[in-house]
């Protein structure tokens, strides 16, 4: 059994893999097979991602070239989807409908997106196993990228999003994406291309410097972009529903923005000298500001978010996983920069935020507020790749137990109970349902991460070991959803508005209940052997408009009693600002725990209220995997006392415990001397987490 990640063990069998030519595996190996891989053996295994790639031909176009274009005017790019066919092979596709008569998509056969982060998967293989063909596969992947780029006119440094399979830019796809035409304005797309020119720069450095002063010529340019952009806003904040928030993000977002700084840091840990490189420094110091500026200092609470980095400015309830490399950025540029300040947002993000993610049912591509979504390997690796990188800045050993089960998902420990990676083909499904449907196919978006979470997984082998050794989750109980419209209502009604999108966040089940003055919601909760966190979803107006006072039915069956659990504001968001919507659909803390075994939680209001459900939080949520390491469960706290708790599990076994505080470090012994090993107690420190690995008694 496993009681450290040094130690976690798998099984002693070969792993294969598939020649860069094999195509037709899928992603459906089973656990057994996984079970048999030994951990020393590469999980990194680029002949999909290989066989996405196509050559490209550079059509002459006006403010549109590349590095040796007139030498060499083919590139290489990858197809932006493939899908699986029924004999297991794949075929690649563009993006938007196809017109036969001139083989052009209705957006593209190929993308700057997708073209950049190849070029990252191609430079970091190179990098960390020195293999010359993932070397000719990234300069031509940057060649290609580089073209996309504008380099003239109005818009020049921007980047056109996509290309048709003869080489032609189509500026303005279908249907539309914003800005249009594609390099109208700075973009994801931007922020991406920045990503790979940084990493470029610094892998060229030494071994092509001509080309690594393109790059960097390169990246100067698209910095010229974002700075008369985002960046030409510093240091000014915009109103979004009442509160600050960053004016120089990155299309608005710490997402994109921590992609841009990836590259930048990258680029200047190559320690580059000249103008370029003092003008990435500022950008690199303002955007990783910005970004860290999006830390939801509630969280350190444990209120929602719980600690997590907001992605979007024009939301505050919001998250989505394509956020998740912002820790990963913060806590990389907090080294580069030597500014310890930032490296707070990337652990409060990791220690926090994450563990909860687990416990709410794994790495969802959403919580808008409520969990919702699908899960893909984008979110998966975003989250692997920041802890990863936060554990590392921050000397936070805890997080790598995170990393462990997170990345668990790609070998069976997911909704499915499949692997979503294949390690003998390197394809990796699109996608897992919140039903457990999987999506077969493995498009560009999905191989590219899945094999950044591979090259993470092989560059540190104890991690690695420990992720195969987790190959099904067994349970898992933390944040959940009771809608508000399933309770009995007095002096309301409930409304199904035309769209659950209210233009920053989706209302729970497509409905809500609008309570007059006077009125109340009475919500029978399931029962729970512990005290919980309740968390209303209130649809807060712009103005003041009173508030609702939450109890509970009775204190326990036959007293009468009802416990106040607190209240919660009707209105009050503050000035709408740069939102889509006026006011803020968000989930409220209220000041007591509804305790253990209590069943219905009532809502009374002096005014009018839109209650769209709530969230139910355990103090202590869990997350049970198993695999080849053996029986293990997550105990994750949301207390917000400064008091350890314990949990008592069944006897007859015997467990090996880790605990770490609210920053992923370990905590003092909690055993008074007797020990790691004790017999069904757990100890969590407040707001922290502890994994416990389990084995019965002989």
């Amino acid at each position: 059994m496993a009681a450290t990640l040094s130690v976690a063990l798998v099984g002693t069998g070969a792993l294969a893999v598939a020649p860069a030519s094999a195509v037709t595996a899928t992603a459906g190996s089973t656990p057994s097979a996984l079970r048999a891989a030994e951990a020393s053996a590469p999980l990194t295994n680029l002949s999909h991602l290989n066989f996405l790639l196509a050559e490209v031909p550079l059509p002459v176009i006006a403010g549109h070239t590349t590095y040796q274009a007139t030498e060499n005017p083919v590139v290489e790019a990858p197809w932006t989807y493939a899908d699986k066919n029924d004999d297991g092979s794949y075929s690649r596709i563009g993006g938007g409908t196809l017109d036969p008569a001139t083989g052009y998509y209705g957006q593209g056969a190929f993308n700057a997106d997708d073209t950049s982060r190849a070029a990252v998967v191609y430079l970091r293989h190179w990098q960390q196993t020195g293999d010359p063909t993932s070397r000719d596969h990234a300069f031509q992947t940057l060649r290609s990228l580089t073209y996309l780029q504008t380099t003239e006119g109005p818009n020049a440094g921007n980047v056109v999003l996509w290309q048709q399979v003869d080489g032609t830019l189509n500026p303005s796809a279908e249907p539309v994406e914003l800005p249009d035409p594609s390099d109208s304005a700075e973009s994801y797309w931007l922020a991406r291309t920045v990503w790979a020119l940084g990493e470029g720069y610094a892998a060229f450095a030494d071994e092509d410097p001509e080309f690594a002063a393109f790059l960097e010529e390169r990246l100067n340019l698209s910095l010229a972009a974002l700075n008369a952009g985002s960046l030409g806003d510093y240091p000014n904040f915009d109103v979004a529903d009442g509160d600050p928030v960053p004016a120089w993000l990155i299309a608005d977002g710490a997402d994109a923005s921590a992609e841009a700084v990836l590259g930048l840091a990258a680029y200047l840990q190559a320690e580059p000298a000249g103008p370029t490189a003092a003008i990435a420094e500022t950008a690199l110091s303002q955007l990783s500001e910005g970004i860290a500026a999006m830390s939801t200092v509630e969280g350190a609470s444990g209120d929602w978010p719980f600690g997590a980095i907001m992605p979007w400015t024009k939301s505050p309830s919001l998250w989505h996983a394509w956020g998740g490399l912002a820790p990963a950025a913060v806590a990389t540029a907090s080294e580069v920069l030597d500014d310890p300040a930032l490296l707070t947002a990337a652990v409060q993000d990791s220690a926090q935020f994450s563990p909860q993610l687990l416990a709410a049912g794994g790495p969802d591509n959403a919580w808008s507020p409520t969990p919702g979504e699908a899960q893909i390997a984008y979110g998966v690796d975003s989250r692997l790749q920041s802890l990863v990188a936060t554990a590392d800045a921050a000397d936070a050993p805890g997080l790598l137990n995170i990393a462990a089960i997170t990345a668990g998902w790609y070998f069976g420990a997911n909704r499915s109970g499949l692997p979503a990676y294949d390690p003998a083909t390197g394809t990796a499904i699109d996608g897992i349902e919140r039903d457990g449907r999987v999506n077969p196919n493995s498009g560009a978006e999905s191989t590219i991460h899945a094999l950044l979470s591979m090259l993470t997984l092989d560059a540190n082998p104890d991690l690695k070991a420990a992720a195969l050794g987790v190959t099904a989750t067994v349970a898992t109980h933390g944040l959940s959803v009771v809608e508000a419209e399933s309770g009995i209502i007095t002096g309301g009604t409930v409304t199904t508005p035309e769209s659950s999108w209210t233009g920053e966040a989706n209302w729970s089940g497509g409905a809500y209940v609008d309570l007059a003055a006077g009125g109340t919601l009475r919500i029978t909760v399931p029962t729970d052997d512990q005290a919980r966190r309740v968390h209303p979803i209130v649809n807060q107006v712009v103005d003041p408009s009173g508030t609702t006072t939450w109890t509970t039915g009775t204190s326990r069956p036959g007293t009468g009693k009802q416990l106040l659990l607190g209240t919660t504001a009707n209105g009050g968001a503050g000035e709408q600002g740069v939102t889509e919507a006026p006011g803020q659909l968000l989930p409220l803390p209220l000041a007591n725990t509804l305790p253990a075994r209590a069943t219905e939680v009532v809502g009374t209001t002096d005014a009018a209220a839109q209650l769209d459900a709530l969230l139910i939080q355990p103090l202590i949520s869990t997350v049970a995997v198993t695999g080849p390491a053996g029986d293990s469960t997550l105990f994750v706290s949301a207390d917000v006392a400064d008091t350890q708790r314990r949990v008592d599990v069944p006897r007859g076994q015997q467990l090996v415990q880790q605990a770490f505080d609210a920053t992923g470090q370990p905590v003092a012994d909690s055993h008074k001397g007797t020990g790691d090993k004790r017999s069904g107690k757990v100890f969590i420190a407040a707001g922290g987490f502890t994994q416990v690995w389990f084995e019965s008694k002989r």
